[in-house]
């Protein structure tokens, strides 16, 4: 890799001499970086949602392999799209160096493991079907490295999600995503501006593969899981809009017999909504 522009000095020095207002504002400058420098590979990002959303199409999956925090944020994402979206919990899934079991560990010595990621892939039955994505600041952790060159050698399509340019998992990864922000706030803490930059690509990977799979009718979540009164009360109320209904309660029994929106939807109009 030519330029770990990850580990390039702050462009801001004496920190601890600036006051609470001086250091906040200066934060927040940097952060503003962040969405024209993700703007600027959204071509990148599109073709790889485009496999993606092929790959779950015809019964794949998609497989994140991640460390540190930009890892551990993939986690939170895909870990809210079953209740979201009412998809199966093993469609998107994280193998995470340290493991998602001991995620608020941050066990960062486990960034250097070359098998572990490999052996938990095989664990879960990774085929050609699938698609596995790298995510690293840096673009050199071993662990994502290594599980990329064995996908690659065993005609496993992969992308990533990297901050530097040219780096070694890139080369590894079929579709690349590098989205450079540039030195952070903090000499080397890549769980600033970069960390913030790749929560925002897994927002576009997530949504846009879900609008593209018919899991949202218009700009609603109608699959979504009813798992307490709070989201039973905004899917009943959503179902009233989309579907002409005037009662609440004939709304909430017709919710409760179908499972979700969608399905309601379907029952009353099944040639004007996706199954």
């Amino acid at each position: 890799m030519q330029n770990r522009i990850t580990e390039q000095p702050s462009n801001y020095r004496d920190l601890e001499k600036k006051t609470i207002e001086e250091l906040t504002k200066l934060i927040n400058t940097e952060d503003k970086s962040v969405a024209p420098a993700v703007e600027k590979v959204l071509p990148r990002i599109n073709a790889l949602i485009e496999v993606i959303v092929a790959k779950i199409t015809n019964g794949g999956r998609l497989f994140y392999v991640g460390a540190g925090s930009s890892g551990r944020l993939s986690v939170l994402d895909v870990i809210e799209l079953p209740t979201t979206y009412g998809v199966a919990p093993d469609l998107f899934q994280v193998i995470l160096a340290g493991g998602v079991d001991r995620l608020v560990e941050a066990r960062e010595e486990m960034e250097d493991d070359k098998n572990e990621a490999w052996e938990k892939l095989e664990a879960n039955g990774i085929s050609k079907k699938d698609i596995v994505v790298g995510i690293s600041a840096s673009g050199t952790t071993p662990f994502v490295l290594a599980a990329l060159a064995r996908c690659r050698k065993e005609n496993i399509d992969t992308g990533c999600i990297v901050s530097n340019p040219d780096s070694p998992i890139a080369a590894q990864a079929v579709y690349p995503v590098e989205v450079i922000t540039g030195p952070e706030f903090i000499t080397g803490s890549t769980r600033m501006k970069c960390a913030t930059a790749h929560k925002m690509i897994f927002d576009m990977i997530s949504t846009t593969t879900m609008v593209r799979l018919g899991r949202i009718i218009d700009n609603q979540m109608v699959n979504v899981k009813l798992i307490n009164h709070k989201i039973t009360d905004r899917a009943t109320k959503m179902l009233m809009r989309l579907g002409n209904i005037n009662d609440y309660d004939t709304a909430k029994e017709l919710l409760f017999q179908n499972g979700s929106v969608q399905n309601a939807l379907k029952s009353l109009n099944p040639d004007n909504y996706p199954a």
